[in-house]
């Protein structure tokens, strides 16, 4: 017996007011179908089909390796979709378990899915309901007087006496192929809608006298997703239960609910992270890094024992006992060896910072390499760009940038070289050498008193 999975993610999504489509809105770092197929993916499904409408080509680069993708040219109903997703799977058996979920329900458990899909061998089917305090919006679940699910019927055709019920069914099944493919067959568009509801198979089965069972969740867990209002409540659950699952594994944080990490991150056991940080995409985190507060880190990695805090960090490499911030910018390519540090209000790109330098405070690192133990003064700029192309600056091991030194790329400073502070330097300075680059000063004698003068005429005069 074989397991399989159809997802419906055809809806257009129109309450987002969005030029994505609604399953591919994205959510603590993962879309909404990504959270969907990631649940679903503990069933261990032999085969997977999402059913896509007209944004296909959105929709298809969401997916995992080996689900494929049929298209419902048509939005006649989930019944009409199930269908096109049904014909879409390959070598199916009666006996077998189809899973049919939708791409908008995010926050639905792997525990669940496990559960609705372990039918007994004397089950038919099962579905997941909840009960909510108000039901509006959701079909009604229909039990007889033993208690059995005798149909569900769609909230805008209910009955008076039916809206009272506040068990809904959430729109997800686990039903066997054969029966699955009769019902399908049975199903009519006589409704409000004049749509194939698949809600309806549930009647259909339960009018043979088929065993339907319910699978129990919470009112949040089968919450689909239709407004931004509704994605946001959403994303806030789901880094709730990224939060708590790494505080459960040995990383700290202050203040959980308001520190937002995503699914894709990865932050190791004795981490500390402070409130207001955020970290995306591939982020790394080791263990014994603290990191905030206030931080955004998308695609970087902070090794073990480094301090990050009020700073930005994209597609940068810090490593272990390194110190960033408060309030620097490390952009793409940027690399910082084990005990670097680059300080308040430094940006760097493009930079390699070997290990034990440092760069504290005001300086912009572009396209750079800077030796092992060399110290950038305040005020330093490496001048990458000509207006045409980019050049690199090689600064040489422990050496000395002055403050408000301007290395104008391509040039290279030696070792233990030195450059005095407010120099331009244009030409490579050899290993152990001072370069320094100042017109002569000159002084004025009564130049102050020369100026008063000039402006008591000018006052007297106006």
């Amino acid at each position: 017996m074989a397991t399989h999975v159809i997802v419906l993610a055809a809806g257009e999504g129109k309450r987002m007011r969005s030029d994505l489509p609604k399953v591919a809105h994205p959510l603590a770092g993962v879309s909404l179908l990504g959270w969907v197929l990631g649940a679903a993916g503990s069933l261990g499904a032999d085969s997977t089909v999402v059913v896509v409408g007209q944004d296909e080509d959105q929709v298809r680069p969401l997916l995992p390796e080996g689900a494929r993708v049929t298209r419902q040219e048509e939005q006649l109903g989930t019944a009409h979709a199930t269908g096109i997703g049904v014909e879409a799977l390959e070598r199916i058996d009666p006996d077998d378990v189809v899973v049919v979920l939708y791409g908008d329900v995010p926050l639905l458990t792997p525990e669940t899915l496990r559960s609705l899909a372990s039918l007994g061998p004397e089950d038919t089917a099962r579905l997941v309901t909840a009960d909510l305090e108000d039901p509006t919006g959701y079909g009604r679940v229909i039990r007889d007087g033993n208690g059995r699910i005798a149909e569900v019927v769609e909230d805008r055709d209910c009955t008076p006496e039916q809206r009272e019920l506040t068990e809904v069914n959430a729109g997800i099944y686990a039903i066997r192929a054969g029966p699955l493919l009769e019902s399908l067959g049975k199903v009519d568009a006589e409704n409000s809608q004049g749509e194939y509801y698949l809600t309806d198979v549930v009647g259909i089965l339960a009018s043979k006298g088929d065993r339907l069972e319910a699978v129990k969740a919470s009112a949040e867990e089968v919450s689909g997703i239709n407004s931004q209002d509704q994605l946001a409540g959403a994303g806030r659950e789901l880094r709730r239960r990224i939060n708590y699952s790494l505080m459960e594994s040995g990383v700290w944080m202050l203040d959980p609910e308001r520190t937002y990490i995503d699914e894709t991150v990865t932050v190791e056991p004795g981490a500390r992270i402070y409130p207001g940080v955020h970290l995306e995409g591939s982020t790394t985190v080791a263990a014994g890094a603290t990191v905030g507060p206030e931080v955004f880190a998308v695609d970087s990695t902070i090794g073990a024992g480094s301090t990050v805090w009020y700073s930005v960090l994209r597609g940068a490499q810090v490593g272990e006992d390194c110190e960033v911030g408060p309030y620097a910018s490390l952009r793409p390519g940027t690399v910082l060896e084990r005990g670097s540090k680059i300080g308040t209000f430094v940006e760097a790109k493009n930079t390699v910072m070997g290990e034990g330098a440092k760069a504290n405070h005001l300086t912009y690192l572009g396209d750079a390499d800077v030796g092992a133990r060399s110290n950038i003064g305040a005020g330093v700029v490496t001048v990458n760009y000509d207006g045409v192309e980019k050049s690199r600056t090689e600064i040489g091991e422990d050496a000395f940038i002055g403050s408000d030194t301007m290395l104008v790329a391509p040039v290279r400073i030696g070792d233990r070289a030195s450059t005095g502070a407010g120099s331009v330097i244009t030409n490579d300075v050899p290993d152990d050498a001072l370069a320094i680059e100042r017109s002569e000063q000159k002084e004025i004698p009564g130049y102050s008193q020369r100026r008063e003068a000039r402006k008591a005429a000018k006052r007297a005069e106006d």
